[in-house]
């Protein structure tokens, strides 16, 4: 465990104006109850969740008609319902203000910017929403989208909810096979794609793909071309220009189309680098609750401020931006490198837009540290009240350098999840400390839990699996074309019966947080002794030497030891006394268990789309093993540095 160190502390100001001061207080009055502290709120959310969630729901003033059971079978994991009798319009929740202040603000990075106001937002959606339904799209029919990160993506999704339809996306980055591995499953009504994106400064024209894309798509009614790249040139041949498709049709108001609470909405993928990507369906209202309590409770997001999240179309924390819509937030959004063209390219950002939360990930906030990026120096942040950061552990040298460099009094949120929930199990608070290296407690409603691998609850320090105890309305509806729901009961079910199991390796601290280790699956077991890979990859980010690394278990002689490659930074060569200072802190700073036995230099690591390091891929590759989808990777090429190296043979 990491030293027990407050880096952060609330001022008395903050606690008292955060919403979750406010929930806290307007529960507990309705219940006739005490609730004095975040401890005994999230045992009431997780023990009482019918009486949580419904007191959620009028806090934010869901629009739509809740009925008269929040929830039902709340025993039954999976089998639970959520609001069965509730019906709601998910887009009419984000679209809750009609005015002439600013819903989406937009950024390239090229230069390029502009804004829409909330009217023009919505006059747009309503646009689209009519063009779908003259298309022939109805609801439940699926809507994908091949876009950018820009404002058409955004329009398309309110659209298709405003009209009950599902909608899907995966960013432009994907080559052919990876967006066909995705859409053919689901059979798109309309597919909405631009002609190109800009990433480091290179344009990428995505024409040519467009062809063989929808040609692999029978199920298409209409192909729409966003002209992003340039908005002189003319639609393809069988496509219809952005533009065009909108403009017979008019604006006002959406006709907003009632659904059920448990109507499906999203249909988001899994990485897919272990197999062919799961579909996976989730909820209208599911999402909404989920995100508000996130947005509102956890994050303290109010009306009028600025959300940033630096992220793609294909990743769930889009999907997580999007809704900062329905707490009448501004959206920052931004497309293209994150370094481009300077390390501190999107604290510009920030300062010019007045960000008030800026999402990231936490290798990136490493790569800043190490380019020895110092925006409190440089850069005017005095809106900025919260960073949070998720995609992979966020070590405790990263918490002190947020502090020490971006911001002294900002409240530094790690959060972590997942695509399988479109939301959080443990997430941040902005009403007590932040301890150095640690996530503050598992998020309200979630009823998680760390299990020692016979099952029982581990102790605290202890690492082990984390499971949820009890439902959530986040929970997927299922697996697409998973008829039996077999697939979806192996995924999270089957080990633990009855439980949610995630697949993360994660310990209980003693203020009731959270440290993960890393993926499940991929923890290490030299001597038949569980290590987690981020306890190495704390002590590896150390080095200014090391731009990244990747660490596996090699089976060896009947037993497994520890490999880890190292891709060195700018200049640097991995000689022999610095793997020597490497094993040296691995060994002073973990345990003798954690020293890899090999330490190997490679030039790039491969990572998916999102910008996550695939270890299970790797540790295939090593093994002789196909790694059967390496369309879902951003870098495929990479992985050939790790096939049949001489240094893992002997």
């Amino acid at each position: 465990m990491v030293e027990a160190r407050v880096s952060w502390e609330p001022s008395a100001e903050r606690i008292a104006a955060a919403a979750l001061t406010s929930f806290r207080a307007q529960l507990g009055a309705a219940h006739g109850l005490e609730l004095t502290s975040y401890d005994v709120l999230h045992r009431f959310s997780v023990d009482r969740m019918g009486d949580f969630w419904s007191q959620l729901w009028d806090f934010c003033e869901v629009i739509g008609t809740k009925g008269s059971h929040p929830v039902v079978d709340e025993d039954r994991l999976p089998g639970a319902r959520f609001f069965p009798a509730a019906s709601l319009n998910f887009a009419e929740n984000l679209l809750r203000r009609d005015d002439e202040s600013t819903a989406i603000v937009f950024r390239c990075e090229d230069g390029r910017g502009r804004e829409l106001t909330w009217r023009e937002l919505t006059d747009q959606v309503a646009q689209l929403a009519h063009a779908l339904t003259a298309a022939g799209v109805r609801p439940g029919d699926r809507v994908a989208a091949w876009l950018p990160n820009i404002p058409e993506a955004f329009i398309a999704m309110l659209a298709a909810a405003t009209i009950g339809a599902v909608y899907s996306s995966t960013s432009p980055d994907f080559g052919v096979s990876g967006v066909l591995d995705r859409f053919r499953q689901i059979e798109p009504a309309v597919l909405i794609a631009a002609d190109g994106y800009r990433y480091g400064g290179k344009a990428h024209d995505c024409i040519e793909r467009l062809a063989q894309i929808t040609a692999e798509l029978p199920s298409l009614r209409a192909i729409v071309v966003v002209p992003f790249l340039d908005p002189a040139d003319p639609a393809p041949s069988g496509t219809t220009s952005w533009p065009d498709f909108l403009a017979p049709h008019p604006g006002g108001r959406p006709p907003f189309k009632q659904m059920p609470f448990d109507a499906p909405l999203y249909v988001l993928y899994s990485s897919g680098t272990t197999g062919p990507p799961k579909c996976i369906i989730h909820s209208a209202g599911g999402i909404l609750l989920q995100h508000l309590k996130e947005h509102r409770l956890h994050c303290d997001i109010r009306p009028g401020d600025r959300v940033f999240y630096y992220t793609t179309t294909g990743w769930m924390m889009w999907n997580w931006l999007a809704s900062a819509l329905a707490s009448a937030a501004t959206l920052v959004v931004y497309d293209g490198a994150p370094t481009y063209p300077r390390p501190d390219s999107l604290f510009d950002l920030a300062a010019e837009l007045g960000v008030t939360l800026f999402g990231t990930s936490a290798k990136f906030i490493d790569a800043a540290h190490k380019a020895q990026v110092r925006p409190r120096e440089t850069h005017q942040l005095a809106a900025l009240r919260t960073i949070t950061s998720t995609g992979s552990p966020l070590v405790p040298e990263s918490f002190d350098y947020v502090y020490s460099d971006i911001a002294p009094d900002v409240h530094l949120a790690s959060i972590s999840g997942g695509t399988d929930i479109c939301g959080c199990f443990v997430i941040g608070d902005p009403t007590r400390p932040v301890y150095r290296g640690e996530i503050q407690g598992a998020a309200l409603g979630m009823a998680v839990d760390v299990l020692a691998p016979d099952g029982s609850a581990a102790p605290v320090g202890a690492p082990g699996e984390l499971v949820c105890r009890r439902p959530f309305p986040s929970m997927p509806l299922g697996f697409w074309g998973d008829e039996d729901g077999s697939r979806y009961a192996a995924a999270y079910f089957t080990d633990y019966p009855g439980l949610w199991r995630h697949g993360d390796w994660i310990a209980r601290t003693e203020h009731g947080g959270f440290i993960i280790y890393g993926r499940s699956d991929a923890t290490l077991n030299p001597g038949g002794v569980r290590i987690g890979t981020a306890e190495i990859y704390r002590q590896v980010e150390a080095f200014d030497e090391i731009a990244e690394s990747i660490v596996i278990g090699q089976e060896w002689e009947g037993d497994q030891r520890v490999i880890l490659f190292v891709r060195p930074a700018a200049g640097i060569t991995l000689d022999d006394a610095l793997t020597a200072r490497i094993k040296a802190r691995i060994r002073s700073e973990c345990t003798p268990r954690h020293v890899p036995a090999i330490v190997v230099g490679v030039t790039d690591l491969p990572r998916t789309r999102s910008g996550k390091l695939v270890e299970l891929a790797v540790r295939d590759v090593v093994h002789g093993r196909a790694v059967t989808n390496t369309e879902a990777l951003a870098n495929p090429e990479a992985l050939e540095q790790f096939r049949d190296r001489p240094e893992l043979r002997r």
